[in-house]
Parts: structure tokens; C-alpha cells; sequence
């Protein structure tokens, strides 16, 4: 195989699916460790309880990213990279200007609203890193794949800097929220000059390559001890409640 000269790699390496997915990447990141940074001004801010309702919240994001990767995966999977990095940075930047509204949302159960677009937020910001970096692989040549993610992941990781210094900056939590949700509108315009890698369009239409099948990393077994174990867990607590109430 033919060795590619030096300005050749730079061009795959700082090319458009590359360059995308790296700045989507940095604004996942900023919006993903942005509740971190204001959790405690933004809840002080709505008169809730900045310790047991923000971790309330938190756990809602982190549960809306478990199931946002799994869901992603598989959209990716059947629909193209492309319609994961169109569709979760539409989801994660709608939740985040969603946020820097709540001061004008209704008082009642306000902590559940906030919860509610982190969830959102949360499921959106999963699929970000997941289709850039499979992008990004399916785009360059085997030599520069490792190159190529570093890029994304190196660059992406400067999003928590700049969340810090946005909050510093801009004074109001709920600012900061919608700066990191319009940034992800204008990637999102950025993108429409993106085009599907080459392997995902070649087994699009193959009837005989199995996409998105979730099943099939795990075998039968874990599968049903999983669902079993967790059926067991919620039987318990139910008799532990029912006790308790009654």
C-alpha cells in the first residue's frame, strides 16, 4: 500500500467530517459538564434545594444518557451517522435553551421541569461522541483513524474549559445555557455540508448485514439473567413498600 504523502494526511485529517465532529464534540462537552458548573446558582437561583434536588437532576441526566447511547447506537446503526449528529445536537441544544428559561417557567414542580430537560438534554448529548468518532473513522484511511479520533477527542475535551469561562463571563447561569444551545444550532447548519462515509452507504441497502441490532453483543443468557435480576429487585422493593405503607 502506497504511503500518503504529508500533505495529504494533513488534508484527511483536518477535513470536514473531522473538523465537525471535533466542534461537536466541544459543544457536547460544554453542555454536558454546564449543569455541574451552575448547579448550585441555578438551584438557589429556582429556590430549590441545591443538594438533594440537584442530585435528583444529575441522576436524571445520567439516566438519560444510559439510554440516549443505547438509542443512538442502534438509530445510527439503521438511519446513518449523519442522522444521529443531526438529530442529538438538535435534542441537546433545544434542552439547553429550554433551561435558560426556567426562571419563567411556573413555580409548581419546577424541580421535575428542570429534571425533565436535563433527562432530554442528557439523551441527546449521548449520541454526539459515538457518530463523530464512528464518522470520522469511516472517513479517513486505516493509518489515520487513531489520529483523527485524537483530534475529535482532544479538541472536544477544550468544551469544559470554555463552559467555565462562559459562566465566568457572562455572569447568569441561565445565559450559559442558551449560549451552549445556540452554539449547537449553528453546528447544526455547519453540518449540512457533511456527507455520509463511504462503509456506512455500501452496506446501507444490504439486507444481509444486520444493523442495529442491539441483541446481538450479548448472548441469550446475560440477556435474561439481566431482565430477571432487575424484575426480582423491583418485586422486592414492591413487598418492602407495601410493608412500609401499610
Amino acid at each position: 500500500m502506497q504511503e500518503l504523502s504529508m500533505s495529504s494526511k494533513l488534508k484527511y485529517i483536518f477535513s470536514i467530517p473531522v473538523i465537525i465532529s471535533a466542534l461537536g464534540y466541544f459543544v457536547d462537552i460544554y453542555d454536558l459538564l454546564l449543569f455541574g458548573i451552575v448547579r448550585i446558582p441555578s438551584l438557589k437561583a429556582l429556590g430549590l434545594n441545591p443538594d438533594v434536588d440537584g442530585t435528583f437532576i444529575l441522576n436524571c441526566q445520567m439516566i438519560g444518557l444510559l439510554i440516549g447511547g443505547v438509542f443512538w447506537g442502534i438509530f445510527g446503526d439503521k438511519k446513518g451517522r449523519l442522522s444521529v449528529l443531526f438529530g442529538s445536537i438538535l435534542v441537546y441544544s433545544l434542552a439547553n435553551i429550554a433551561c435558560g428559561f426556567l426562571p419563567y417557567f411556573p413555580k409548581e414542580h419546577l424541580v421535575y421541569q428542570y429534571a425533565g430537560l436535563r433527562f432530554i438534554a442528557g439523551i441527546g448529548l449521548a449520541g454526539e461522541l459515538g457518530a463523530g468518532i464512528t464518522l470520522v473513522s469511516e472517513s479517513l484511511p486505516k493509518s489515520l483513524r487513531a489520529i483523527g479520533t485524537s483530534v475529535v477527542a482532544g479538541f472536544g475535551l477544550m468544551g469544559a474549559v470554555v463552559a467555565q469561562l462562559t459562566v465566568e463571563l457572562a455572569g447568569s447561569w441561565n445565559i450559559s445555557y442558551i449560549i451552549g444551545g445556540v452554539l449547537g444550532i449553528m453546528l447544526l447548519f455547519l453540518r449540512i455540508s457533511v456527507s455520509e462515509s463511504g462503509i456506512y452507504k455500501n452496506i446501507e441497502h444490504k439486507t444481509t448485514v444486520s444493523k442495529g441490532n442491539f441483541l446481538s453483543f450479548l448472548p441469550i443468557k446475560i440477556v435474561l439473567y439481566v431482565i430477571l435480576s432487575v424484575l426480582l429487585l423491583a418485586f422486592q422493593h414492591g413487598i418492602a413498600l407495601v410493608f412500609l405503607l401499610f
